[in-house]
């Protein structure tokens, strides 16, 4: 995946790492999420429910009353931007508005003064532990294999997902361009830029909310920055042939340059200057935006599970290599948006997940690190209530839907709470995965989820603002850096 060169760079990263950690405690948290699953609604909470002691009964160093403080530091790495808590906060508190989804990478320094629970550690000196959580979009993650990959794999995988069903239609522009082209003609870039732009526009089709298609590398196709309309994003995939040798100034022969520039200039430095620098990692996947898209989605969903657990480079390592290199220890893989699903379907819908990770896990012949999956829902924006109908009772989640929203033609404005049947997920999770599946079959209950805006939050007698409520941050946060605070 990485030259000597880059190899030994990680090395020397690590090893400064590990050397502050000695005198200051750390740990490099990776949060990142796949196609508006919400981590920048995770991260907030997590810091908003550690500085103002939210309700995390699973979370036994705060539960415990063994926190002392927790607090905002300035993060160590001055290159990089800064996670904008106090904009999110206020944009949920505030205007109760969900805040806009980061599109780069950014960091912040959280630090918890706790009690050790061990009596022996306690006779030494209280614990510190600085969390300098690391958000990056998880559209990244999915070029990390692109290092592995030349040109022609990479091209052959592409325009195969491009010709399946589910995406044809929205590849056709850049299908037909691609047959229209000679790759041996000489490279104008002209024709360089109308094959890129038409390979773009397929991969943002591709991530709508109708389809919610997860596997679309290269990544920073879809969200460019300072890097939009660069030659290292001005190219495509072309159905290259191995057996042949295309003159230098071809359009095969230019793509191919700009395709390893990309490796050089976005992939591999994000993954030798963030990536390999993790500790502990979280992706947030919205499985239930894919459900609502159909077979296609989940299946796909699952291919892109495939492809983020090859990226993590576990197992077992000698003593050296392991205090030279890191390797991230524990993955959690959590599903999003809970409250959209009365707690009744929480344990059906962490088998969805399960069943997505345990097949990810089998293809990409995974082993190594922890994996755990959850159901989750980073601020809860619903409360559940049950009402009878025709003597049957039906669970019911009670919460404000976005301005827009549409249910059997009730569209909302965004102002007036209503109740609301989600509907069942299917107990097999297969059923899922199947053409068809439960989405045709007249006796399940249709699912159906609906945004909703952050909830109203209380205040006590003395006008203090209630922490963030939730479902199961607790579960993640001492999953994730439970056992750093014993």
């Amino acid at each position: 995946m990485t030259s000597l060169t880059d190899e030994a760079r990680i090395v020397l990263d690590n090893l400064g790492d590990r050397t502050a950690s000695l005198f200051h405690p750390t740990l490099r948290l990776g949060v990142a999420g796949l196609s508006r699953a919400g981590k920048t609604v995770f991260i907030t909470s997590l810091v908003h429910n550690l500085l103002h002691g939210g309700r995390l009964p699973l979370f036994t160093a705060q539960s415990g009353g063994r926190i002392a403080r927790s607090f905002l530091e300035e993060q160590p790495d001055a290159a990089i931007p800064r996670f904008q808590y106090e904009d999110h906060i206020r944009t949920i508190l505030e205007e109760r508005q969900w805040p806009q989804s980061t599109r780069a990478i950014s960091e912040l320094r959280l630090t918890i003064e706790y009690e050790s629970a061990s009596g022996w550690s306690r006779m030494f000196s209280a614990g510190k532990l600085s969390l300098d959580i690391v958000d990056y979009p998880g559209e990244w993650l999915l070029d990390l294999p692109l290092l592995d990959k030349d040109f022609a794999t990479f091209s052959t995988e592409a325009i195969a997902r491009a010709q399946l069903p589910a995406r044809a239609a929205m590849a056709g522009e850049y299908l037909a361009l691609l047959a229209e082209t000679d790759l041996s003609a000489p490279s104008d870039e002209a024709t360089a830029s109308r094959l890129a732009a038409a390979f773009t526009r397929y991969l943002r089709e591709c991530r709508a909310d109708t389809t919610a298609l997860s596997t679309l590398p290269p990544g920073r196709f879809l969200m460019p920055g300072d890097l939009e309309g660069s030659p290292a994003l001005t190219f495509a995939p072309l159905p290259v042939d191995r057996s042949v040798t295309y003159p230098k100034g071809s359009i095969a022969a230019l793509f191919a340059r700009r395709y390893a520039a990309y490796k050089s200039v976005v992939v591999k430095p994000f993954f030798r200057e963030h990536f390999a620098r993790l500790d502990r990692q979280i992706l947030l996947i919205d499985v239930m935006q894919a459900i609502n898209a159909g077979p296609e989605a989940i299946r796909d969903l699952e291919t892109a599970l495939t492809d983020i657990l090859v990226c993590f480079r576990p197992g077992k390592t000698s003593w050296l290599s392991s205090f030279m290199t890191r390797r991230i220890d524990r993955i959690l893989i959590a599903a999003t948006k809970a409250d959209h699903l009365h707690r009744e379907s929480h344990p059906r819908l962490e088998s969805i997940v399960r069943r997505l990770v345990d097949d990810a896990i089998a293809r990409a012949k995974f082993s190594g690190a922890t994996t755990e999956v959850l159901a989750l829902a980073s601020i809860r924006a619903t409360h559940e209530a049950n009402v009878t109908q025709d003597g049957q009772r039906l669970p019911m989640i009670v919460g404000t839907p976005m301005a827009g929203e549409t249910i059997d033609g009730q569209t909302f404005d965004g102002s007036s709470e209503t109740a609301i049947f989600p509907g069942d997920l299917p107990a097999n999770p297969a059923r899922l995965f199947e053409t068809g599946g439960p989405w045709n079959n007249a006796a399940l209950d249709p699912v159906t989820f609906v945004r909703f805006k952050p909830p109203r939050l209380e205040q006590t007698a003395e006008g203090f603002t209630l922490s963030l409520p939730h479902i199961r941050l607790d579960r993640a946060l001492q999953y994730l850096i439970g056992d750093k605070l014993a």
